[in-house]
């Protein structure tokens, strides 16, 4: 509140009405000038040659994971031993595997595996991390403590390591497998939501909120949350592309999707037997990995940039 209202206020005897106090000040002083949206969208024209490589990327992967099993020119598991490590041409881009397999088809088939394994793992992580992790830093106390010592047991594992020993006990499969990726990754976001939720919750909007009465649920999810899931974002961006790599490998090492389901790890590990003589049958999904990953961890430095005003470029 500046000065001027405050003199204001003073001469004409009225007094300050602490039922919106709350609202105004998070609106006035701690949340964005704008919604996320609309700032990222008029960023896209101002940004650099990185950035946008990157969105092209993952809008690609995004476009064919929607839509490609609906335009795919063949079925992604159906053998065809008379074209057997055929390579690519003009009927077949991508060449086939070494069962028959059309590679274009299942890398298409691939890409929807890959979005659903991103959007299920980061559902999985969200639900269990941002509570928890609003939880302890809103709280304090043995509340606190017991969440982010577990937190702490979590990540003194290797991540796939810890992915690897927990797909083994549950049983190998891409469901599986997206279950250990997540539960390897909750603790981080239970981190950064606990670090913003306790630089959050002593600001003068929230005392406000308090004197007016409001409850603790009230204050931390209308007043706190919301101002405190800007880096989640950059977060979850990045991680998409971590996560896209975690699962691949899982899948690469035959933890992860099994036989005969398309899915670009467990595609790149039967093609390493073939990279000699038949290079096409590994190299299209290890390049299709590359450029989803490639993708999300531009677009996840972008929105840092645009989201830090210390960092944001000029």
């Amino acid at each position: 509140m500046t000065a001027r209202h405050s003199a204001t206020r003073a001469s004409t005897g009225i007094q300050p009405d602490f039922r919106y106090a709350a609202g105004s000040l998070a609106d006035w002083e701690e949340r964005p000038a704008a919604p996320l949206l609309p700032r990222l969208v008029r960023g896209f024209f101002k940004q650099n040659a990185a950035s946008t490589i990157g969105e092209l990327l993952v809008v690609l992967v995004v476009i064919i994971g929607i839509f490609g099993p609906y335009v795919a020119p063949y079925a992604p598991i159906r053998p065809d031993p008379a074209l057997r490590l055929q390579p690519p041409n003009a009927e077949h881009i991508f060449g086939a595997g070494e069962l028959g397999r059309d590679l274009l088809s299942r890398l298409m088939f691939g890409a929807r595996n890959t979005l659903i394994t991103v959007a299920f793992v980061l559902f999985l992580v969200a639900a269990l991390g941002l509570p928890l992790g609003a939880l302890a830093g809103y709280l304090g106390g043995w509340i606190d403590e017991v969440i982010m010592r577990i937190g702490d047991l979590v990540l003194a594992f290797p991540a796939l390591v810890l992915a690897m020993a927990l797909v083994v006990a549950m049983g190998p499969s891409l469901t599986t497998a997206m279950i250990a990726v997540a539960l390897v990754r909750w603790p981080r976001y239970a981190r950064l939501i606990r670090a913003q939720v306790m630089s959050y919750k002593n600001r003068p909007f929230v005392e406000a909120a308090r004197a007016a009465g409001a409850s603790d649920w009230r204050i931390l999810t209308r007043h706190i949350l919301p101002n405190s899931l800007d880096p989640v974002m950059v977060r979850a961006t990045v991680d998409a592309g971590f996560i896209i790599l975690t699962t691949a490998s899982l899948s690469f090492i035959g933890l992860g999707a099994q036989a005969p389901e398309p899915e670009w790890g467990a595609m790149v590990a039967t093609g390493r037997r073939y990279m000699i003589d038949h290079w096409w049958v590994g190299l299209f999904p290890g390049l299709a990995i590359m450029t989803a990953v490639s993708g999300f961890v531009l677009v996840g430095d972008e929105i840092r940039d645009r989201l830090d005003p210390t960092l944001r470029r000029r």
